[in-house]
């Protein structure tokens, strides 16, 4: 399994489990609102892996979850990273079903 909900994630972090987040967008898109999460724009992340968490759990988000699926495909094949999660939905969903502070442009 390559996704996890944003529903999970929300339970995940309640219970304070160790997981890294990483937010794949370009920077006018995280101007608009974030979850907190590390920053590296897709076409940095693979230059930048040594980022990348190896020992916990790893989810990557961007505004629809396309563009993150499309990355955790590549970490995970191309990489060898099975601990890389793509957040199903993005940011969107997110700001729809857990924190609807965030705008969603």
């Amino acid at each position: 399994m390559s996704n996890i909900t944003v529903h999970e994630l929300k339970q995940k972090l309640d219970n304070n489990e160790e997981i890294q987040i990483i937010d794949i967008r370009e920077i006018h898109e995280v101007d608009s609102g974030n979850m907190g999460g590390l920053h590296i724009p897709m076409a940095s992340l693979l230059e930048r892996i040594d980022q990348v968490e190896k020992e916990k759990t790893v989810v990557i988000h961007c505004k629809s979850g396309s563009r993150s699926q499309a990355m955790v495909h590549i970490l995970r094949k191309e990489k060898g990273l099975e601990n890389v999660l793509s957040l199903k939905g993005g940011i969107e969903a997110w700001a729809k079903e857990i924190d609807p502070s965030i705008m969603v442009y």
